[in-house]
């Protein structure tokens, strides 16, 4: 008697993957080469580059004039992301816990409907000299002449702040939504205050997200170019800035693609970073709930802990 012949599975998984593959490869990993090898090589006086190899692009980083914008891109960029940050987690916080989710939701995807640029004039409308603000304040004699509101860092890092607004608070909201805020009132019941039960409780629930809104923040705002043209001044140049008149005004492509390379190398050692230390604090976590695996749930473990630390 013949055995029955066993039917062999086919393993579909490489096939399903190759569409994201190709995707991935064509529109990320192509352009990402392309950038690292133009860096590398020897600009053409009319635009575009020679296949010569030279480092005059990484040598024109180390003039004072691209550490000055250097300097400005970071801090411009650190301060409004802090900013963002402080004012989207009470936002995300207050949608999660708001019966009308949905509404509250539309109103703040609802600027994603107008063009950015004209999203900046307006605030440019907003701030200048014969503007809203300086309009109503001399209107109401509270101001004789007109407050210098333009042409600053605090008008940059406004008009960064509302712009970057929305991209903090998707991904504080998704996060948050999904805590259990009887942690909080457990909290609170054992004696700790509303200060303290945030700070020990939500927020470190929350971190996935808070990390999240950081670098949907910082990260675009390292190359950010568009609010300093139309706001600052040739002072208030930042790299986005130099890397759009290294290619359009001195058709230095390879300096352009060489300070791209320098903020992706910045980004992906931060993320670097952020990663290594969740994997130790996951290892850790991992370790705690072994070592607490008969102590009683979570929850009321963590709420007495942030009141026994007051």
């Amino acid at each position: 008697m013949k055995k029955p012949r066993l039917h062999r599975e086919r393993n579909y998984g490489t096939i399903y993957a190759l569409p994201i593959a190709l995707w991935f490869t064509v529109f990320f990993l192509v352009p990402l080469l392309v950038i690292i090898v133009f860096s590398f090589l020897k600009a053409d006086v009319d635009g575009g580059v020679m296949p010569l190899v030279s480092l005059d692009a990484y040598r024109n980083l180390l003039r004072p004039r691209i550490f000055r914008i250097f300097f400005n891109t970071i801090w411009v960029s650190v301060v409004s992301t802090l900013i963002t940050i402080l004012m989207a987690l009470p936002c995300a916080y207050f949608m999660a816990k708001s019966k009308a989710k949905t509404f509250l939701l539309i109103l703040v995807i609802i600027p994603f409907w107008t063009n950015f640029i004209i999203r900046v004039f307006a605030w440019k409308t907003i701030l200048e000299s014969n503007g809203v603000i300086n309009s109503l304040l001399i209107g109401f004699g509270a101001i004789a002449n007109p407050l210098p509101l333009e042409h600053n860092w605090i008008a940059v890092i406004i008009i960064n702040v509302y712009t970057y607004l929305t991209y903090a608070i998707l991904p504080l909201f998704s996060t948050i939504e999904k805590f259990d805020f009887t942690l909080l009132e457990a909290a609170r019941d054992l004696g700790a205050s509303k200060i303290q039960s945030i700070v020990r409780v939500l927020l470190p629930n929350v971190k996935a997200g808070i990390v999240t809104a950081i670098f949907f923040t910082f990260i675009p705002l390292l190359g950010s170019f568009v609010v300093q043209q139309l706001i600052g001044t040739k002072d208030m140049y930042m790299l986005g800035n130099e890397i759009n008149d290294n290619i359009y005004k001195y058709f230095d492509w390879p300096t352009a693609y060489a300070i791209a390379v320098v903020l992706m190398l910045l980004a992906n050692v931060g993320l670097l970073f952020v990663m290594k230390n969740d994997r130790k604090q996951a290892k850790a976590a991992s370790a705690r709930r072994v070592d607490d695996v008969d102590d009683g749930p979570r929850a009321p473990r963590q709420a007495i802990s942030v009141a026994g630390g007051r």
